[in-house]
């Protein structure tokens, strides 16, 4: 655990298609108001708020909504270093620790320096063909290698650090940080890492005649996915899809920057909260 963490700068960012995120954030906004803080309020989509986050104006980004906010929180805030805090408004909540009815216990616990920052790795997705660079992106939860609109499986080979790993004839392949564990790789039936690790976590999607297990690689490894048939897209962090042609390279390696997340007692708080989740029979997605 990191030192303990008293915020003086913290903006309050709303889910914009949670009519009910931007009520909360409000009442957020009022509550650090009538203790001494000004916190500006506004929609996680809003270009001037986001520049400003950019420019360091802020020391806590307060991402109110489902776990895709702190999912968006995430990528805005990790290259700029600003912790996020996460108050749960959706349904499952894996990377919030706190839900709606309880944020005003954990702000007076944050203002009293109860809070610690945590340090999750990202990972770096780099598109190349034919020796280009074609574009790169930072992952939160992971990167997938799959089918697209076509139904049949695409051809993908894998390299570890540059030695040939398996090939794969499946829906698609996930490479997934240990944050990303409980996401879509947990749906495709990998393991739940710990968030601390620094792993990259290997997990096919339905694949047919071939490896079938997930493979947690060594830390600081790099995997290099390689496209061997037609109708193959590249999606990070669930993002719109970047069409792949064959022989197309994505390489993924661990990113320079980290997400940082404002955290409340000790690291058991996420055993605590996964067990939680897992025996709920949520109906549909997280948002």
């Amino acid at each position: 655990m990191s030192a303990s963490f008293i915020p003086k700068h913290p903006v309050v960012t709303a889910y914009p298609k949670m009519p009910e995120a931007f009520a909360e954030a409000e009442a957020i906004k009022s509550f650090l108001n009538e203790k001494g803080i000004d916190a500006p309020c506004g929609s996680l989509y809003d270009e001037d708020l986001r520049r400003r986050v950019k420019q360091n104006e802020f020391d806590m980004l307060i991402a109110v909504g489902g776990d895709g906010s702190v999912l968006r929180a995430g990528h805005l805030c990790a290259p700029c270093g600003v912790p996020i805090m996460g108050v749960n408004l959706g349904r499952l909540g894996f990377l919030i620790q706190i839900d709606r009815k309880e944020w005003r216990e954990y702000f007076e616990k944050l203002l009293s320096g109860e809070a610690w920052i945590e340090n999750r790795m990202m990972l770096r997705a780099e598109h190349i063909r034919a020796g280009e660079s074609l574009g790169s992106s930072n992952a939160l939860n992971e990167v997938v290698v799959g089918r697209g609109q076509n139904l049949r499986p695409v051809r993908l080979t894998a390299s570890v650090d540059e030695r040939q790993l398996t090939s794969y004839v499946a829906d698609g392949l996930i490479a997934s940080t240990a944050t990303g564990s409980t996401a879509y790789a947990l749906a495709a039936g990998g393991p739940i890492l710990p968030p601390e690790l620094r792993n990259i976590l290997l997990v096919p999607i339905a694949p047919h005649l071939s490896v079938d297990r997930a493979v947690v690689l060594s830390e600081g490894s790099s995997v290099s996915i390689v496209v061997k048939s037609e109708n193959a897209v590249l999606s990070v962090d669930g993002q719109p899809p970047t069409p792949l042609m064959e022989d197309d390279h994505v390489n993924v390696t661990v990113a320079e920057v980290t997400a940082q997340f404002v955290r409340f007692g000790d690291p058991g708080y996420f055993y605590r909260n996964l067990t939680a989740h897992m025996n709920e029979n949520s109906l549909g997605f997280p948002r």
